[in-house]
Order: C-alpha cells, then structure tokens, then sequence
C-alpha cells in the first residue's frame, strides 16, 4: 500500500502540464505579453496592471495576493519598478517562481536624464503613489536589444516550472529574440535621416532614458512639477523660455501622464503637442500600441515624425 502511494506520488509530479495549464501573473503589460510570445499556448498569463495602467500609482488588493497565491510563475520588471511587488509576495505566501525578467540588463541612473527648466527637484517617478525606485531607471524594456535580456530570463523561468516542454520555450523564444533583433533594426532606420541637432523631445513623463541612450534621441522631461497643480504663467513662461534655450524639437506626451502643462506650453510658445508615446503600459487591443513590437514601432514613428516636421 506504502509503495502505492509513492508511486502515485511520483505519477502525480511527472504529469505533463496540459496546454495552457502553466499560470503566470506578470506585474503589467509589458512583460505579460514577452511572457505571452514565449509561452504560446502552454501558459495562461495574466496582468496585475493592465493596459494603459499606471504600475507606480498600483495599489494591491487580497485578490491580487490569492492570485499569485494560486500562480506557478511570477513575472515582475524588477529595478524597484513595482514598489509593492515584495510585500504582495510576502503577503500572498505562495509557492511560484519568481521571474525578475531585467536580470544581467545593464541599467543606467535615473539621474541621466535632463530635465527642462529648474522645477526638478529630484527623480519622482512614482507620481506620489507607493515606494520609489532610487536612483535606477527600471525602464529597461525600451531599449529593444535589452529586452532581449528580458526574453531570456522569461524563458528560463518556464522551463523552470514547466521542464517537460524547456525545447517549446526555447525554440519560442528564438524566434521572438530574432523579431526583437529586427525591431531594433527598424527603429534605428526609423530614426537615422533626423538630424543631430534636431533629436530633442520634451515629454511629460522621464521614462525614455534607454530609448536615448539606445537610439541617440535625447528626452527632456517635466519631473518635478506637479501636473494636478495649475501652475502660475510665470511657471509655465520660465518652462517656455527654457524649451527655446534647450532647442527643444518636439512636444510628446506619453499615455500615462496628464498632458495640459505641455499643451500649455505649446499654446504659449507657439509649439504643438504629437501623439501620445507609450511608456510605462500597453494600450487595449485596439489600440496602437497593443503588443511590445508594436509599441515600440508607434513611438518610433511618432518620434521620427514629429522631428522630422520640426527639420522642415
């Protein structure tokens, strides 16, 4: 009877997962869908935050604890992006791996980043809400040659909790680490004919520190200055006088951060706002930006078009 049980046992932990059986709960968007290329149809992932979701102003709830409670496999950005991340694993005691998809990315420092005239008083990318993420940019994933970093903690992190199928993973993850290679083809020949001095781009959220330092288009950014405040027009006419001094090309808001302080500085310096780029979440499915390829697509052509039109 001992020995049936065992067996039973052993039967038990070598059963195959079935199609889709994998769970995975990914902290938001972005990593959700790496994980969602890399797993096909053998895992179902779901999101924390979801499209268009502000993961900094995230507060958790008991059903997102049972939810990685019932998970196999964790998947976060790390860099102390979710803030709230290790107290919502602490407070869910489950037993799922824990994927940090940036792992062995080269990170740069908040500090990197410019700002556009004297409202910055230190990196505040947290909008308020939760804990901080110091001084490192966790913004890793828009830089598409390090989210091929991403790719491949994603994909050990599968075949960690679903061994029987590590060659689906690998050979998914091949594939998704060429497209990757070939989106970051694309952007760079996106962005190649815009002249140097005319890369500048203020926007109303600093999280496009690795697409600069990827992609040589340098971010200016509103940190700093509250947008739930009306600022004075002697605020917004220092803001103007210090995007003419810095040549500034282009007026882009991201699809996270409330856009009227740069449309007020538009209207006062004879400026206009361009679409929204996409940061820090993906957009619905109908969207522009539902995928990572295709979010970094849309910004690539949105930022080669709007300083393109100011070249003209």
């Amino acid at each position: 009877m001992r020995r049936a049980i065992i067996l039973l046992l052993l039967s038990a932990q070598t059963t195959p997962l079935s199609a889709g059986e994998v769970r995975v709960v990914a902290s938001f968007t972005i990593v959700a869908d790496m994980t969602r290329e890399v797993a096909g149809d053998r895992a179902t992932v779901t999101t924390l935050v979801g499209p268009d979701g502000d993961a900094h102003a995230f507060e958790p709830a008991p059903q997102h604890a049972r939810r990685i409670a019932a998970a196999d496999l964790v998947v976060r950005n790390g860099l102390g992006f979710e803030g709230w991340m290790n107290r919502l694993l602490e407070a869910a005691d489950g037993n799922a791996h824990v994927v940090t998809a940036t792992d062995g990315v080269p990170a740069i420092e908040a500090s990197d980043h410019a700002h556009a005239g004297e409202h910055d008083h230190g990196h505040s990318h947290d909008h308020g809400h939760g804990e901080g993420h110091g001084d490192t940019d966790p913004h890793a994933w828009l830089d598409a040659a390090r989210a091929r970093i991403y790719v491949n903690n994603i994909r050990d992190g599968l075949q960690r909790v679903d061994p029987d199928h590590a060659e689906v993973y690998a050979e998914r993850a091949e594939a998704y680490l060429q497209a990757l290679e070939a989106l970051d083809g694309r952007i760079r020949r996106t962005l190649t004919d815009i002249p140097g001095d005319r890369r500048r781009i203020l926007t109303s959220h600093a999280a496009f520190g690795y697409f600069e330092d990827a992609y040589g288009v340098e971010f200016l950014s509103l940190r700093g200055l509250s947008t739930d405040a009306d600022p004075s027009a002697a605020d917004v006419a220092e803001l103007v006088r210090a995007v003419r001094a810095e040549r500034v090309a282009a007026l882009l808001p991201d699809n996270l951060t409330d856009a009227r302080l740069l449309h007020r500085i538009a209207e006062e310096g004879g400026m206009t706002v361009g679409p929204n780029l996409y940061s820090d979440a993906l957009s619905p499915a109908d969207g522009p930006a539902p995928t990572y390829v295709a979010m970094m697509e849309h910004n690539a052509r949105v930022i080669a078009e709007a300083l393109e039109a100011a070249s003209d």
